[in-house]
């Protein structure tokens, strides 16, 4: 599956693919632990093979902000706990029984220099992460709270039967009430 992954973005030949995968960790998590916990650093950046994600920033009034989820085929770590490995930011908890790859920072920058094409590959997956982050932002600006939700349920149809509904209005910065709101005047439309 992940070479895959890679294959869409970049060209490999079979023995860069298996150098790729032999840098790789599985882990396994239960629901509600944590991958990455506020204040640890990010030691790795993970592709989820099985699983759901979220990452979060708890502020000082014990309130939670969600920030990014991870399905299948997705990566997720605290980037700037990543590549500056400095205490993280936000933390990132497994919602359902996740099986992630993981590889460090370390070997990430020795496949760097083993296969340069690796640069490339993580290259177009920050540029995506980079555009989705400002489309996200334009539209917490232009849209209202409906229309936010409208546009994520298209484009993560699952995301309603894997995440609670605390999580999407958190995400979509409404309250839980607002979003069972927008949901209950869709229902009859």
């Amino acid at each position: 599956m992940i070479v895959d992954h890679v294959l869409r973005r970049i060209e490999l030949t079979v023995a860069e693919q298996s150098h790729f995968v032999s840098l790789l960790k599985v882990r396994k998590l239960l629901p509600r632990q944590y991958l990455v916990q506020q204040g640890d650093v990010c030691r790795y950046e993970s592709y989820v093979c099985k699983g759901f994600l979220r990452s979060f920033y708890m502020d000082e009034k014990g309130n939670d902000h969600t920030l990014h989820f991870a399905m299948e085929d997705w990566w997720i770590s605290d980037s700037t706990s990543f590549h500056l490995q400095v205490p993280a930011t936000r933390n990132i908890v497994a919602h359902e029984a996740s099986v992630l790859l993981q590889i460090e920072k370390d070997d990430l920058e020795q496949l760097y220099k083993d296969i340069p094409a690796f640069e490339r590959f993580w290259r177009i997956l920050e540029q995506k992460g980079s555009i989705a982050q400002d489309q996200r932002i334009l539209n917490a600006i232009s849209m209202t709270g409906a229309e936010r939700y409208e546009a994520l349920v298209a484009k993560y149809p699952t995301l309603e039967q894997r995440m609670p509904q605390r999580y999407i209005a958190s995400y979509l910065g409404i309250t839980p009430v607002f979003l069972s709101q927008i949901r209950k005047q869709l229902s009859r439309s």
